[in-house]
């Protein structure tokens, strides 16, 4: 098998504002505050990160402060995908150079290539760098499906380390996961599927909730891989409503007003994103408060 990046869970960080830039003292308390409830792996400028709506200099500023913070603590995986596949290496480069554990490349998107395209995409990529790159697949967002086929293609490539697989169609994901099963790793890109996926040999998790829940979630597959499977169907299920929470309009825009209603940060998103509509505000209040958090807001 290529090289697996984590095990575990990896949470898909949001990036903190401020109205004029990055908040940095936001960004180093959530980076703790994710290492100390027990997170696998960090990554950092992915689609949760906004990554669309950060400047170059922001980019490399982020990238590097997070390095830093991090400290090989745990793993550190930083996006690096574009509908450019020249801005993709040059990003890829950068993450190499600065020392990221791994990738992650969304495929493209807008400039929606065929399956063929894919494979060139990524192999690519993988060409002009040496860490591994995680495929993260969401059509949902990007209108281009990596189909099991495409996948058992690109699992071939020498530092493919997996794929972030978010297309929400299990029969799919389980096709993927026999046809790639033994070359590189599956995860889960779906909160709401965590357990589903772990169950046909996912290797673990990256979560746009565990910003918030951070311990819960990843003892999810804490819980699996130990074996405690009832303990883990009971932890699920207990965040169900945070992770519906999460996604009551396009993400990051509830789980960046979640980080604020918990003190980590300000819930401030970028255009064309706008601000957490109030009746979705008070779904997330309540799922918070529900697992036993108290709002600072």
């Amino acid at each position: 098998m290529n090289k697996i990046i984590f095990k575990g869970t990896c949470t898909a960080c949001i990036t903190p504002f401020t109205e004029n830039g990055i908040d940095f003292n936001a960004l180093e308390k959530q980076i703790e505050y994710q290492i100390d409830n027990g997170i696998d792996a960090l990554c950092i400028l992915g689609t949760t990160g906004e990554a669309p709506t950060i400047t170059d200099e922001e980019y490399e500023a982020v990238a590097k402060f997070s390095y830093e913070k991090i400290a090989k603590r745990v793993k550190f995986i930083l996006g690096s995908g574009s509908n450019c596949t020249k801005k993709a290496i040059e990003k890829s480069q950068f993450a190499q150079k600065i020392g990221a554990d791994g990738l992650l490349v969304v495929t493209p998107y807008y400039n929606k290539c065929t399956q063929k395209g894919l494979v060139k995409y990524y192999n690519d990529i993988a060409s002009n760098v040496d860490i591994p790159i995680l495929c993260y697949n969401v059509p949902a967002r990007t209108g281009v499906n990596i189909l099991p086929q495409t996948m058992a293609e690109i699992a071939e490539i020498k530092n493919i380390g997996g794929i972030k697989e978010a297309c929400g169609n299990m029969e799919q994901i389980c096709e993927t996961a026999r046809l790639i099963r033994g070359k590189t790793a599956l995860y889960s890109g779906d909160d709401n599927l965590n357990l589903a996926m772990l169950s046909i040999g996912s290797m673990g998790l990256i979560s746009v909730a565990s910003n918030l829940a951070p311990k819960e979630v990843s003892d999810v597959a804490k819980l699996y891989f130990a074996g405690q499977n009832s303990e883990a169907v009971a932890l699920q299920e207990k965040l169900l409503p945070l992770i519906d929470a999460c996604f009551t309009e396009v993400n990051p825009i509830p789980v960046k007003k979640g980080i604020e209603l918990i003190g980590l940060g300000s819930g401030i998103v970028r255009a064309p994103l706008t601000e957490l509509e109030e009746e979705h505000v008070l779904v997330m209040k309540k799922a918070l408060t529900d697992l036993g958090f108290k709002l600072k807001v």
